[in-house]
């Protein structure tokens, strides 16, 4: 499944390859974690830990070719699984492997006990390239995290509800709506599967009757699809999201030989997106923002109790396979800040 073309291009790019079709890389908000220099995003919503976060992918092929991404073309695309089946356990073994070994030079930093907490991984994030949920396996690798006590986000793009509807719990699951119309959606996803807006539709209808916490991913790019906040609302009506993350497309990786630096939104140009799609959405709040991901929470009201907001994970309650697993997280609101007032931020490019 790993040419010796794309195998190269992944080693140069810092990925470590774990048998015939995962890959494993160092998120630069886990670097800047074990630094003690701040968290992602996850960790401001949702309470997790970034220097102890590893980002993996079961599966490098997509069934898109979408401008945003930073994949190169030379990155293969499928409509299914094709090739050999690697055994779950190893890919998590071997994943959690080169994972410590990446981690191996922040030894000598002063702050040792971040340092030895990263060698406990305590979450997964299922995103990190191709489409993860095309592993036949995947909801065994799943339930062996989670025996681990390792929680999950996986992230999919929405063209294979099937796989959406036979998936196994995970801590939250993501769902990537690109466009807020066909139209849109094939010019910015550059779809391999020619029904992919009923395939979208369908994944939305499974999606909404998921029972862990789900949210919907919005990547925004400039000139493109930052338009139509009415369309956008009633797709999300439709998946029934407990959170809607807008998030500015990053000129990173290869995106930048299709897209330009004028694609990506400042975080006063995301935030004043949100503000126009609220308008659309009375069952939910904006909540939170990350300045530095430009990213903006959307919250269902539904989880605001008691003046307090309930978005982050009780991770025991999880393991613990309770139903509602909330937790309050303090930090919310807008800051009135943007990524004008903070250029010499490193941009985040992580889920």
């Amino acid at each position: 499944m790993i040419t010796p073309e794309v195998k190269d291009e992944l080693l140069k790019q810092q990925y470590r390859i774990v048998g015939n079709h995962s890959v494993v890389k160092i998120c630069g908000w886990t670097k800047k974690s074990v630094k003690g220099e701040g968290g992602c995003y996850k960790q401001k919503f949702y309470g997790i830990n970034s220097h102890q976060c590893m980002q993996i992918s079961t599966c490098l092929s997509c069934a898109n070719r979408c401008v945003f991404c930073w994949r190169g073309y030379k990155a293969p695309v499928s409509k299914e699984w094709v090739g050999e089946i690697d055994d779950p356990v190893e890919i998590i073994e071997g994943c959690l492997k080169e994972q410590n070994s990446l981690l191996n030079g922040f030894g000598g930093l002063n702050n040792i006990e971040l340092y030895r907490e990263s060698k406990e991984v305590r979450h997964a994030a299922l995103s990190l390239t191709g489409e993860p949920i095309l592993y036949p396996q995947i909801n065994e690798l799943i339930e062996e995290l989670h025996k681990r006590k390792i929680s999950t986000f996986l992230v999919t793009n929405a063209q294979h509800p099937e796989h959406i509807k036979d998936l196994a719990k995970v801590t939250q699951l993501y769902l990537s709506v690109d466009a807020p119309n066909k139209k849109l959606l094939k010019e910015i996803d550059v779809p391999l599967f020619t029904d992919y807006w009923e395939r979208l539709e369908k994944s939305l209808d499974y999606f909404a009757k998921r029972k862990e916490k789900t949210c919907i991913r919005l990547s925004m790019i400039k000139g493109m699809n930052m338009c139509n906040p009415k369309e956008y609302a009633e797709l999300i009506k439709k998946g029934d999201p407990d959170f809607i993350e807008c998030k500015g497309y990053m000129f990173v990786g290869s995106s930048r030989q299709r897209l330009s630096l004028e694609n990506m939104p400042y975080h006063e140009e995301v935030v004043e997106f949100s503000k126009e799609l609220i308008k659309y959405l009375p069952d939910y709040e904006i909540v939170s923002e990350h300045i530095v991901s430009r990213a903006v929470l959307f919250s269902k009201k539904t989880l605001k109790r008691d003046g307090k907001w309930f978005i982050g994970i009780d991770f025991e309650k999880f393991f613990e396979g309770k139903e509602d697993y909330s937790c309050v997280i303090k930090e919310v609101g807008l800051s009135g800040l943007g990524t004008r007032d903070k250029m010499n931020e490193k941009m985040d490019s992580s889920l």
